[in-house]
């Protein structure tokens, strides 16, 4: 249910984002009598496109907290929960950042992640299946992978790069369906027919498939600069390890949201064609790039 009311408020929040910049910029139509106005498409698409992606990013933290149950530790009531904040202050002040918000996530499968809208308001979590498993040193390297990609500005830049995407995808759909559009109604005048938003929005699913390829494919080396980034604020050996470990264990259930799995540090790998939807690179190309920088 939180889920449901989560994706309904992103969605108004857009849609109302969206309708207040496009009446500010005097955007209102793309569709004119001599046909589509391509400089007002382009903005319209923009605005839309980046609309979404951006208020994901600044509600990220409370989306991750809410649909994952993290709890953070303010005040720590364990001696682990006191290592734990320990060793993010610690890795934070190596990598030059402000530290984030510490939290655990009740999940059995081994798994982190980390979100927020810029590198120094961010939230790095950790599941309970982790701290319950793993050693101590491959605790401190998957929360140093979370640090990197925190460091690396990881979530502006896939927000920037969804939003570039969803612009594309919806701008060049528009233009197709106006095309077969003009071509089924080439002895009407004025206006579009259905043919335009249903071919508008085949189109948009098609363009929206290898949109996903592409941010796959920057997601999956992302995964790689945070592991090296892990590697130099841990060790090679130690984040090595965190990923043999992390293999050892994916039989056990995903229990990461579905809108939280490229922020974890670990994902079940889909095979054959899938694998390029896949936001995640296999755990053994990971392992080997570690070994290569030992």
């Amino acid at each position: 249910m939180m889920r449901i009311i989560l994706f309904l408020a992103t969605n108004l929040a857009v849609i109302l984002v969206a309708s207040v910049t496009l009446n500010l910029l005097g955007v209102s139509h793309y569709l004119s009598g001599n046909g589509l106005n391509l400089t007002s498409l382009l903005i319209f698409c923009a605005v839309f496109g980046f609309a979404g992606s951006i208020i994901s990013l600044l509600m990220s933290k409370m989306m991750a907290k809410m649909s994952t149950r993290t709890q953070l530790i303010e005040q720590p009531r364990s001696e682990e929960e006191r290592w734990l904040l320990d060793t993010v202050a610690e890795l934070s002040q190596q990598a030059g950042i402000k530290m984030p918000q510490v939290g655990i996530f009740p999940a059995q499968q081994a798994n982190a992640f980390a979100t927020g809208w810029n590198k120094n308001d961010a939230l790095v979590a950790v599941s309970a299946g982790l701290m319950q498993r793993f050693r101590p040193e491959e605790i401190r390297a998957v929360l140093a992978h979370e640090i990197g990609h925190v460091a690396n500005g990881d979530m502006v830049t896939l927000a920037l790069i969804q939003g570039v995407v969803n612009t594309f995808v919806m701008f060049f759909a528009r233009i197709v369906g106006y095309a077969v559009d003009s071509f089924l109604r080439r002895d009407e005048e004025g206006g579009v027919g259905i043919g335009f938003y249903i071919t508008t929005f085949i189109f948009e699913i098609i363009f929206g498939v290898f949109a996903s390829m592409i941010v796959a494919w920057f997601s999956r080396r992302r995964e790689f600069r945070a592991d090296e980034a892990g590697a130099q604020l841990a060790s090679p050996h130690a984040m090595a390890g965190a990923l043999q470990r992390l293999k050892a264990e994916s039989g056990i259930p995903d229990q990461m949201p579905s809108q939280m799995t490229a922020f974890g540090i670990n994902s079940h790998l889909k095979q054959g064609f899938m694998e390029l939807f896949s936001s995640h690179p296999p755990l053994d190309d990971r392992i080997a790039a570690l070994k290569q920088m030992r």
